[in-house]
């Protein structure tokens, strides 16, 4: 693996994948926001995360990509201060976010994989509760709260208790949590999952525009065609490495592939899925001798 202008390749497993520097995407020119530096993350000695570095600047959308277990939700969990790192840092605005972690969290917003909420509280006790968390006056609160909460739209239910929502409205107060307080940095992880189709078309808008109003998005994702359409860059992650840091359609030319999901198989070594599928179908119509 070799890092050629801030982006890591690996030419040696894949020769036709060309270096990405200064003939490559132009480097983006918002303030830095968020930055990994030689992170690394083990669990009892077992590498889960290995030396990822990478920037992500204001008004950028980065997609974070990687098959399971490829140490995706470690990245995830380091980037908003859960666990720390084993070796290397991560900053925020150029200070160490454990140095000021109420701080820091106080300027992000971050929507999980899964919903998990406080089940007994009612959408909009829910985001009252995380205005408060964050500081926010009872009047802006409740204003923001009710708006989101019209907007997303979960005004019917918002005196409703969260156990009595489905996952897709749970998912969708968990987004108006993340944006209540006006956070600099977002962190999606898998976000559309239990959206439906108005609700995913209304999340993609909703992506191009917070970028525009200079706010830095990290999206975590196993749909590839949103991430090819949306994100400015993407890192693909493989066995808690970094094997690509470029635009879309710079990997798609560089490779030679059609579309980014052919990317990622290649670069990630991904198993033949068609094979593997006819193989289990073969398996199933085995008759007993």
């Amino acid at each position: 693996m070799e890092e050629v202008d801030g982006n890591l390749l690996a030419e040696e497993a894949h020769p036709s994948f060309a270096r990405v520097g200064s003939q490559g995407i132009a480097p983006f020119k918002g303030e830095t926001m968020l930055e990994l530096k030689n992170v690394s993350k083990s669990y009892r000695s077992i590498p889960a995360v290995q030396d990822v570095s990478f920037v992500l600047r204001a008004g950028e959308v980065l997609g974070y990509l990687g098959p399971n277990g490829s140490g995706k939700s470690t990245t995830v969990k380091m980037v908003i201060g859960m666990i720390q790192p084993t070796k290397g840092k991560v900053f925020f605005a150029g200070r160490n976010i454990h140095d000021d972690l109420a701080g820091f969290r106080a300027q992000l917003g971050y929507v999980p994989e899964e919903a998990q909420v406080y089940t007994h509280l009612s959408g909009l006790e829910y985001l009252q509760l995380i205005g408060r968390l964050r500081g926010m006056p009872e009047d802006l609160i409740d204003r923001k709260a009710r708006e989101l909460l019209h907007l997303l739209p979960l005004e019917a239910a918002q005196y409703s208790a969260l156990t009595d929502y489905s996952k897709g409205m749970k998912q969708r107060v968990l987004l108006a949590a993340a944006l209540l307080h006006d956070p600099k940095l977002i962190v999606f992880d898998e976000p559309l999952s239990g959206l439906d189709a108005v609700s995913a078309r209304l999340f993609k808008d909703l992506l191009v525009l917070l970028a525009a109003e200079g706010k830095a998005i990290l999206y975590i994702s196993h749909v590839m065609e949103v991430v090819e359409r949306v994100c400015d860059r993407v890192i693909v992650l493989a066995k808690g490495r970094v094997v690509a840091d470029a635009a879309p359609g710079e990997l798609t030319r560089l490779m030679q592939l059609p579309t980014l999901e052919s990317v990622f198989a290649q670069l990630v070594q991904q198993t033949d899925t068609r094979q593997v599928a006819r193989a289990m179908v073969d398996a199933m119509k085995v008759r007993h001798a």
